[in-house]
């Protein structure tokens, strides 16, 4: 099982995961470019199992951060912890994203990434042959 470990940019909140994620993506709404300050977000989801944090993170709108550097890094629930896949200590990244979410709001200077699903919306709304469907 391979384990990977992430922290906020100054290391005052660190965590980890362990195995496969469940999936990844990366997602163009306005809620994660206004959170990233980027087009996109490109995050991946494990069980909450799988993930364990240390230090003190805040929460703000469901989302955690570094209280201290300000770094946005994960979310959780009871079931699964979404971690944003720049915080991972090594870059690149061995994950490719699966889907695309939100992609009416994707750059038009960005391309849909080859073999990802892409949803209009969330993960219920794909968008097939110009017509968005459930």
């Amino acid at each position: 099982m391979i384990n990977r470990l992430g922290s906020c940019r100054c290391g005052q909140v660190k965590y980890e995961v362990r195995g496969a994620p469940k999936r990844v993506g990366i997602c163009h709404c306005k809620d994660c470019r206004t959170e990233s300050g980027s087009a996109f977000t490109f995050f991946a989801i494990w069980a909450l199992r799988e993930f364990s944090t240390t230090g003190e993170a805040v929460l703000h709108g469901g989302r955690r951060f570094c209280p201290k550097c300000g770094s946005r890094m994960f979310s959780y629930d009871e079931a699964e912890a979404e971690i944003k896949l720049g915080t991972l200590a090594d870059a690149p990244t061995p994950y490719r994203p699966t889907y695309e979410l939100w992609v009416k709001r994707r750059e038009p200077w960005l391309a849909p990434i080859e073999g990802a699903e892409q949803h209009w919306e969330d993960r219920h709304v794909r968008r097939v042959d110009g017509e968005a469907t459930e």
